[in-house]
């Protein structure tokens, strides 16, 4: 059980840090990404890619965030001067994309065999029985980072601009800031992070490919950003435990309940539906967002 404990808290720091992103782009900036599980697989994929290649960790994690960034740059650069809903459009081709890119590029990314062999962090240093505490205690490491970092962000004259370009960008416009630069910079930012997220991801399954980065991921994001609190750093993180918490625990249905294993999956799907609408029916801002920060009703 304390393995089993161990693994959830590795997802959901990875979801949480993935989570971050998307809450920077949505929550502060009032961006619609409905497709940032491709920045998670760009990171993901780079990193490993490089890796087996002979870079080291310490080079290829970066390069995996920054090619992830830099997709968001090419993303943003033709949709975010258009209507928020152009870019949901938009990005959510972008996921589909490269999800068929890896699946049938195989001279590249392996396709459907996927990539495995790859280095883990620090693994010829620490032992096997002792990796997965060592692991997760740099996850949470690196989750405090990002989250210690992205807080001081958003309370900077920087976020507060965002804020402003979310609740209304021709106010922003209209005292002088470069509304477009602000947004390209939150997109570029956020997919960072979702990068940063896949790479941690690799390292925890030690074996990618495609169907790692579904769209199901993507909107496993969004329920933790909407049932933590929009616009709150603290509350995606209590969000991604709650979900990560729901989705192991209710692996065990079957021991409990006359369901088929195959009825579980849609189950649990259909539980989290609910639960988001009785929270968004009682308490549509979050678990821990104020209604002061709310952006659902736009």
């Amino acid at each position: 059980m304390i393995d089993y404990g161990e693994t959830i808290l590795i997802m959901a720091c990875i979801y949480a840090i993935f989570s971050l992103g998307l809450n920077l782009e949505w929550g502060f900036t009032g961006l619609i990404n409905f497709g940032h599980v491709a920045f998670f697989a760009i990171g993901a994929y780079t990193t490993v890619w490089l890796n087996l290649h002979g870079v080291p960790l310490v080079f290829a994690v970066p390069s995996g965030m920054g090619l992830a960034a830099f997709f968001g740059f090419l993303l943003g650069l033709p949709t975010l001067r258009l209507r928020e809903d152009y870019l949901a459009i938009v990005t959510i081709g972008f996921s589909e994309i490269v999800g068929t890119f890896l699946l049938n590029e195989e001279w590249l990314t392996e396709g459907p065999y996927g990539l495995y062999g790859f280095d883990k962090p620090f693994g010829d240093w620490v032992s096997h029985d002792n990796y997965t505490l060592v692991f997760l205690a740099i996850l949470v490491v690196t989750l405090g980072v990002v989250y210690f970092s992205l807080q001081r962000l958003v309370k900077s004259p920087w976020g507060r601009v965002l804020k402003s370009i979310r609740e209304d960008e021709e106010v922003a416009s209209a005292l002088g800031k470069n509304v477009f630069s602000y947004k390209i910079q939150s997109l570029v930012l956020g997919s960072a992070i979702a990068g940063l997220a896949g790479a941690f991801l690799a390292f925890h399954l030690q074996y990618i490919n495609p169907r790692s980065f579904l769209s199901i991921e993507t909107f496993y994001a969004w329920i933790i950003v909407v049932l933590g609190g929009t616009a709150s750093n603290k509350g995606t993180i209590v969000g991604a435990l709650i979900l990560w918490a729901f989705l192991e625990g209710t692996r065990f249905m079957p021991d409990f309940f006359p369901i088929e294993p195959y009825q579980e999956g849609a189950l649990r799907i259909m539980i989290i539906g609910l639960l988001l609408m009785l929270l968004m029916m009682h308490r549509p801002q979050g678990i821990l967002g104020t209604k002061e920060e709310l952006t659902l009703d736009k």
